[in-house]
């Protein structure tokens, strides 16, 4: 039996070589934001089984350089990409294999060479980490 995300996400077009291994990554691309979502595979984990830090923190980063390009988008405010300044992350409490975990950007402060944002993620609903990042607007 296939794996079925829950709707709305579908597969996540945006790849890159860090995030190959770690496919498939679903999306849930909204009017103010990208929610990204992985379920916990062994490709995912660390020695104990958990999500790799490494990986929440990977996810969290895209998520919210997502988010900020369709804030920027949406102002009207021209960009070519994003550089992470500076990202931070609290992990909260630990995920297991099987679940689903969502990295959802809550908090986004758009500008033209800057934008701010913050994020949740998420393992079956229940928070799992916050992160917050800095990105110098390209």
């Amino acid at each position: 039996m296939t794996f079925q995300p829950p709707v709305p996400f579908t597969p996540h077009t945006r790849r890159s070589p860090l995030t190959t291994p770690w496919e498939p990554i679903y999306a849930d691309i909204r009017d103010d934001r990208w929610v990204l979502a992985v379920e916990v595979r062994e490709p995912h984990t660390n020695s104990r089984g958990n999500p790799h830090g490494g990986l929440i923190a990977a996810l969290a980063d895209n998520a919210m350089g997502l988010s900020c390009g369709v804030l920027l988008k949406r102002e009207g405010i021209a960009y070519g990409g994003f550089i992470t300044v500076s990202l931070g992350v609290d992990y909260l409490n630990t995920a297991k294999l099987g679940q689903w975990l969502e990295f959802d950007t809550d908090f986004i402060k758009p500008g033209k060479s800057l934008c701010f944002a913050e994020a949740t993620v998420r393992a079956d609903g229940k928070p799992v980490a916050r992160a917050r990042a800095t990105f110098k607007v390209a």
